[in-house]
């Protein structure tokens, strides 16, 4: 495997509540190299996403995140200062969200959007940022993208609106991309299209993906390395075919179970009928 460009060693992220301590992440190790595609998979809950927003430094002021490591392409994230972490968050590590409606900004065009993360981030000024945008949109195969960078989230449809989230994330030719569920709520054909496209991108610009799922199908059609979580543990890392020809954990054999295809009887398998009522321990 190569260095890579983002290492994570023990990753707890612990929430403060009415009730006392909550830990949404225990002890997680992350690693991804240059222009791989690392998977973290698991079912609602599992901590996935929480871990990704605490490298973006995304999470609230309840939560405590604390790691033996935390290093992006030799810059530790756990002692950069905040105008340090800015460099780096959107330009060179960037996101999509789940749920793109959620996370433009309905009160200004998706052109205003993108265009402000390009004149930010990459220094464009207003002219060349407007002319950078309809590239990108053109890029992520949003049609007639001139007219459209005038449009407001609510004048789009769900799978437009996530194709600009992506124009955004790649706008600045970041090293490291995260997507997190990034085809939640849409149909199956918009999905192989995203799916597709988040692909075509990581290849083209030699990025590193991390994509956040619990789609076991995504995984084995985009990912080259598997990390399964569930209740914030990290149970079982492989490779992808590995993963699905020789699953070592008892959970990821439980998620490969309740695959479809897999069904043998009336209904799919659960956790409960690998672990009992208690799930895994």
């Amino acid at each position: 495997m190569q260095d890579a460009i983002l290492t994570i060693r023990n990753l707890t992220v612990t929430f403060a509540t009415a009730t006392g301590s909550f830990t949404a992440v225990d002890g997680i190790d992350v690693r991804v190299s240059p222009r791989e595609v690392l998977a973290i998979v698991g079912e609602s809950g599992s901590g996935k996403s929480v871990s990704m927003l605490a490298v973006m430094g995304l999470l609230p002021e309840t939560a405590t995140v604390t790691a033996d490591e935390m290093v992006f392409d030799g810059h530790d994230l756990l002692r950069l200062t905040p105008a340090e972490r800015r460099q780096l968050i959107g330009r060179e590590i960037t996101m999509i969200f789940q749920e793109p409606i959620a996370s433009l900004n309905p009160s200004f065009t998706v052109g205003f959007q993108i265009e402000e993360v390009l004149r930010l981030h990459m220094g464009l000024g207003r002219a060349a940022a407007r002319a950078r945008a309809i590239e990108l949109f053109e890029a992520v195969g949003i049609p007639d993208p001139a007219a459209k960078i005038h449009a407001y989230p609510h004048q789009m449809s769900g799978g437009q609106c996530q194709r600009v989230m992506i124009a955004i994330a790649i706008a600045t030719n970041p090293r490291l991309l995260i997507a997190d569920e990034p085809t939640t709520a849409l149909d199956v054909t918009i999905q192989k299209q995203i799916l597709d496209l988040l692909t075509a991108l990581q290849e083209s610009h030699g990025m590193a993906l991390i994509l956040i799922t619990h789609d076991m199908g995504v995984v084995a059609e985009t990912a080259d390395r598997v990390v399964v979580q569930y209740k914030g543990h990290k149970m079982e890392e492989a490779d992808v075919l590995s993963l699905f020809e020789a699953p070592q954990h008892p959970y990821t054999r439980a998620l490969l179970s309740a695959l479809p295809e897999n069904a043998t009887g009336d209904r799919l398998p659960t956790v409960s009928d690998f672990f009992g009522a208690e799930g895994v321990r």
